[in-house]
Parts: structure tokens; sequence; C-alpha cells
């Protein structure tokens, strides 16, 4: 792309129909309108929707756009989007450019070709899509392609949430509306509260030319093969590097492409590992910070090829090396600008933290096991828990000051706050710092970090949808719990204190400061009661448990009905992204590494028939001939064996069944063969071998 004199100020949210083109666009009274649905959440009437629609309409033809997508997340991880020309024929002959208010509410996809959990089969193929007023429409450029997009809900026929952006809404209003009763009852005047949200995305670059001979990257995202580079991540120096010119091009374009549609990419660097990377932006409110994650993360994939590049999201696209999160970092805010887990300079006598702070560790405590199924995906299996992401025990790290605050509250009233101080360096060219109340801690799963929650368990390749209306709802109900106490005591102070010693007293289990790495906090927390379900299938098969069941339909986040399709369409996507990567496994094993194993081996054969042929003789070469000829059979044995364990899961039914013979039998044979092949990768002459390696396709730019 080329270079460009325009300003940031200039081209930031061009292409987004944000609050200020609507003002700017449509008549004050309908604006006015409008607002209300937005703050007041009121029902917008579809004589609004006419005058906005045709509003959004001509900005979008001035932009260039022909035509409108309804923009959704269907239960795929993914979007899906369905386009419509704003052109319609006239009696005449000709054609006008036409969008309506009802057009712009509703959409009519099939819904029987998006996993349903069995909601919706091919004869019942009506769903609906309804837009969701709170996320800016946008206008997205795709090569000369210039479309509306609208962001909503996906529902059924019957009304059934198909979706993630559904339920996130939903808790959302749940939240809001528990919040609000606590913020009232401790007398404050606020009418709503919205939790908001900034994404980490971490994401790995390699050549595209390289990307293109590994099957393997091209069907699953994950190399499934791969001896490990002679250099790693060991010497870390790519942490916080320099810029490569190749990348620093690409991440100056992302930063061009994401800012005209609003989203406010800030912070980029080197990552970890070789080759890998991140981009922050700053916070939203949740549900848009979601639809902006979708954005990054599709807008990543396409910039990535102009470059020749390809963007991996997968959590773990190279072994031995750190994996891939998507560092979630939560918090809630009242509509007066009021951040409820801001502490101030004196958070042990500020009750409205002190209350929303405890409403989050006795919530993160309560439902750990549905916030651990929350993260749970085949990627994560590879890299929650490995010494380079959280544990898969769900803990909270809350820091030197909120720990001693709360250690104060489990024997009465909290009466003192740590402070930080000022850090002087020892130079007398260098300013003396402040100094903040508490270290980090890189290692925790949910994390205090200043004034929000650092939820560092989700996936780089999920979407924030499932975590976050995860932890809006559990929270809302903890909140809930708060609510109906206060609103029965007569002193409510006195009621908040009595809660708040409670909650330090049963939930102090929870809160763990030190390395969650270690193997003596696994003892630890099994010693707490901590659960620990280190894969996807053990930790999906607690999210029907009753409490669970009953949190998500409390606040009608999520029916019954709709969790258990829900958990079916995990189990579902579990076993087909294994049975995936196992199929490619055997397509790669036979046809590739097979080849290349045996042809080494002929190789070996004739240097040998040569040294006999003249006399000599050769123990070592007749060695290493026995020895390949092992590696071989054991490749075949293995090939055989993942063969075996593969129609064992087709042949399986019931997709919990399915998913524990994928995990229990698929990935173990899985294991073995990458094991044998990635020996033999670093035997067969490198002339033979098949793929690109670790080495290359990690350092070659």
């Amino acid at each position: 792309m080329s270079r460009s004199c325009e300003k940031v100020t200039d081209i930031f949210g061009m292409n987004v129909f944000s609050d200020a083109t609507m003002r700017e666009r449509l008549p004050r009274n309908i604006y006015k309108l409008f607002r209300e649905t937005i703050d007041e959440r009121k029902p917008l009437d579809l004589s609004v929707a006419n005058v906005i629609a045709n509003a959004m309409k001509d900005w979008a033809i001035e932009k260039g756009a022909t035509h409108f997508c309804h923009w959704f997340q269907p239960m795929t991880g993914l979007t899906a989007e369905k386009h419509d020309a704003f052109i319609s024929p006239t009696s005449d002959g000709r054609t006008i450019m036409e969008f309506s208010g009802k057009e712009l509410i509703k959409g009519e996809p099939d819904a029987s070709s998006f996993p349903s959990g069995g909601l919706r089969a091919t004869f019942e193929a009506r769903g609906y899509t309804a837009w969701d007023c709170t996320s800016p429409v946008f206008v997205k450029e795709d090569g000369n392609n210039i479309t509306l997009y609208i962001p909503c809900a996906f529902c059924s026929y019957t009304g059934e949430a198909l979706d993630k952006k559904t339920p996130l809404l939903k808790s959302m209003e749940a939240l809001d509306k528990q919040a609000t009763r606590v913020l009232h009852l401790l007398g404050t005047k606020t009418r709503h509260v919205t939790a908001t949200l900034g994404p980490e995305q971490e994401y790995f670059l390699v050549d595209r030319s390289f990307y293109e001979k590994r099957l393997d990257l091209v069907l699953t995202g994950r190399t499934l093969f791969g001896a490990p580079s002679p250099r790693g991540q060991e010497m870390e120096d790519h942490y916080f590097g320099t810029l490569h010119e190749r990348v620093a091009n690409f991440m100056y374009e992302i930063n061009h492409e994401l800012w005209k549609l609003g989203v406010s990419a800030k912070t980029q660097h080197n990552e970890v590992a070789p080759a890998q990377y991140e981009l922050a932006p700053v916070f939203a409110t949740v549900n848009v910070a979601t639809d902006h994650n979708q954005l990054v993360m599709e807008t990543m994939q396409k910039v990535a090829v102009r470059h020749n590049l390809v963007c991996l999201l997968h959590e773990k696209p190279f072994s031995g090396v750190n994996g891939s999160g998507k560092h979630n970092n939560w918090s809630m805010v009242t509509d007066d600008g009021v951040n409820l887990l801001d502490p101030g300079e004196t958070p042990h006598d500020n009750m409205v933290f002190l209350v929303f702070l405890c409403a989050v560790i006795r919530a993160v405590d309560k439902y750990a096991k549905l916030l651990r199924a929350s993260v749970a995906n085949t990627g994560n299996d590879h890299r929650l828990g490995a010494n380079e992401a959280p544990p898969a025990i769900v803990s909270i790290f809350l820091g030197d000051q909120l720990t001693d605050i709360f250690d104060q509250l489990a024997s009465g009233p909290a009466k003192s706050s740590k402070k930080g101080g000022i850090l002087k360096l020892g130079a007398s060219t260098l300013p003396p710092l402040a100094k903040d109340t508490t270290d980090r801690n890189r290692t925790s799963p949910f994390a205090f970090t200043g004034n929000k929650f650092e939820f560092r368990m989700v996936g780089s390749s999920q979407s924030t949808a499932g975590p976050m209306f995860t932890l809006n709802t559990i929270v809302a109900d903890v909140l809930m719990e708060i609510a109906d106490e206060l609103e029965k005591s007569k002193e409510v102070k006195a009621a908040a204190m009595k809660i708040l010693h409670r909650i330090a007293n049963d939930h102090n289990r929870i809160v763990f400061n030190g390395d969650n790495y270690s193997e003596d906090w696994v003892k630890e927390a099994s010693r707490r009661g901590l659960p620990n379900f280190r894969s996807t299938v053990e930790s999906l098969s607690t999210i029907l448990e009753k409490d669970n069941v009953a949190v998500y339909h409390r606040h009608s986040v999520l029916s019954p009905t709709e969790l258990h399709a829900r958990v079916e369409v995990f189990f579902e996507n579990y076993s087909k992204a294994i049975l995936i990567e196992a199929k490619t496994m055997l397509t790669m094993a036979k046809r590739q590494i097979m080849a290349a194993a045996v042809q080494y081996l002929g190789r070996l054969a004739s240097s040998l028939a040569a040294v006999t042929s003249a006399g000599a003789s050769s123990e070592t070469l007749s060695t290493k001939i026995g020895a390949v000829d092992g590696m071989i059979k054991s490749l075949a044995e293995s090939i055989e064996g993942l063969d075996s364990a593969v129609v064992k899961a087709i042949s399986t039914g019931g997709a919990e069944k399915k998913a524990f013979v994928c995990h229990d039998l698929v990935v173990e044979a899985m294991k073995k063969l990458r094991s044998v092949a990635d020996t033999l990768e670093t035997v067969v002459d490198a002339d033979l071998w098949p793929l690109p390696t670790y080495a290359e396709m990690l350092f070659l730019k």
C-alpha cells in the first residue's frame, strides 16, 4: 500500500456511520429518538428506522457501496454475511436505489446450514437477523466490492439464539440491571452500567510460500508435524524487539484499515515467540469490542496476503514455542463515566469499589467451571498449562494492595491501603518514578491490573463473546444476591460490610498471587478444592451441571434448551476439528513423509551398494540403514494406529461420546505419529524432506 499523507484523525472512523455522522445526517427529532433507543433501552419504531435506513443508504452509496449485508456471528466461531443490492426495479424497466427500515432491522438467512445443536433442521430453514443498533454500521472495502455492513444478532424462526451476539447482549442487560440495583442501594444515582472490553490479540506471521507447502497449516491452522528449530525463543530477544521492515509495513496497513473502520488499534509489538506479534485496542463496550475483534482478525488475514504473508490465529501453530492468546481486559463503567473497578486513592474505604470487587471474586470462584468451559477449544488444549499461558486452574491475582485489603475484610472492616511510593533508579539523569501499588503476574488466568480484570485464558482464535457473556452473567448473578440482601436490610452500610466479610472468608481460596506455572501450585490448588480440567472435553462436560444451567436461565441469557443445543455444538466442533487434523496428518504421512523416508532409505541403500562394490564395508552406514528402516516401520504402525482411531471415532454415536473418543484415542494416536515423523525429519536429507521446517517458517521473512 502506498504511503498516505492523511492524518489519523482524518481517516479514523471514515467508514463508520458513527454517532457524529448520524447527528449530521439525520433530522434532529429522528436522531433524538434513536439516542433514546440506545440510552434508555427503548424499542426502535419502524418509522424512525425508515429515515435512518435512507440516510445510511445515501451515505454508503457516496462511499461507493452497491450492497448491504447483515453481519452476524453464528456458532462457527467466525462471522457470516448475506449481501443484497440496494437496487429496486421500476415498472418502466429502470432501477432505483432503495433501502427500507424493514431491511435494516431484519434479515432472513438460512438457519439450517449453521451449527444449531438440533434447534434447526434442513426442513426448518428459516432464521432471522436483527440489527444490533448499539454497534455502529460501517462500510467495508474488499477489493472493488464495497458493502454496507450491519452488525446483527441471529436467531431461529422459533426465537432461540443461534449466535454469540444474542446472549452477549442479554448478558449486558443482566449486568446492567443488577449492577444498577446495587449502586442505587449504595446511594448513587447511576442509570446504567456497561461492561467494557479491550481484547489484546496475539498472532503469528509466516511467509506465504511456506504456508502453501504445508497442508496442515492450510487445513487446520497449525503444524501437525515439525521438529524443533535449533533456535527457538530461548534467547528472549524477540519480545519487544525491533520490528522487521516487512512486518512493520504489514502493521502500518493493518492500522490504516482498522482506523478507517473505527477500531482503535493502539499498541503493537513483537511477542515472545519468533514470528509472533500482538495488537491491542482501546476499550469499548463489550459488544462493540467483540465486533471490532472479529474485524481485527479478518483484516489481519486479508492484509497479510497482500504482503505475501499469512496470519495464523491458531492458539498453538508451532509446538515448542509460545502459543497465542487473547487477553480480555474487562471492567464495568457507569453512564456518568465511573469505572466501578477503579480503586481510587484509598480503596479500603471505597465501598462501591469493594462491593463490585468482591462480587467478581465470588462469581469467579462460584462459577469457575463455567468460566473455564467458556475458553475450551481444541487449540487452547495445546496452550493452557504449558508454562506459557495460564493453567487450566482458575484463580485470581489481586496484587499486594488488594490482597491486604481482602485479608482485612476477612476479620472486619478494612482500615488501610498500601501505597506504591516512589522508585529511584540511581542515576541523576533518570527521573523518579511513581511506583504502582503492586507488581503484575503474567501467569495468572484472571488478574486485577489496576482498574480492570485481565482474563488471560481466552484463545487467540476465539470470539470474545462466549467468555464475556459468561463473565457478565456470573457477575450479574452475584450482584443480584447482594442487591436482594441489601434490599432486606435496615442499615445498608452495615449489611454491605457483612457481605464483604463473608465473601472474604468464603472465597479466599480463589486468590493466588504466586507462580501459576509451578507444580507446587497445582498441588496447592487441589488442596484448596479448585477444579482442574486439563482438556476441552472434560471442561465441556461441566456446562450442563444444575447450577450452570440455572444461572444462564435465571438472567434470561440462555434457556436450558439453548444451552443444551450449544453444548452439543461445542462437542461436535471439537470432534470435527480433531478428525480434520487426524485426516490431514494421515494424508501428509502417507503421501509426503513416508515417501521421503523411503526415498532416503533407498539413497542409503544405493550408497551402501556402491561402497560394497568398491570392496569396502561400512558398519556405520549399515547401522544407519537399520535405524531408518526401523523408523519407517514405526511410521507405518503409527499410521495404521491413527487410521484405526479415526474409524473408531467416526463410528461412535452421540456428540459427547464421539468427542471423548477423539480425545482419548485419536489425539493420543496423533501424538505417536508426530513423534516418529518429527524424528525422521532430523534424519532424512534436507533436500528430500517435503515440508518447510520450523527454522525456515519462524526465522525467514
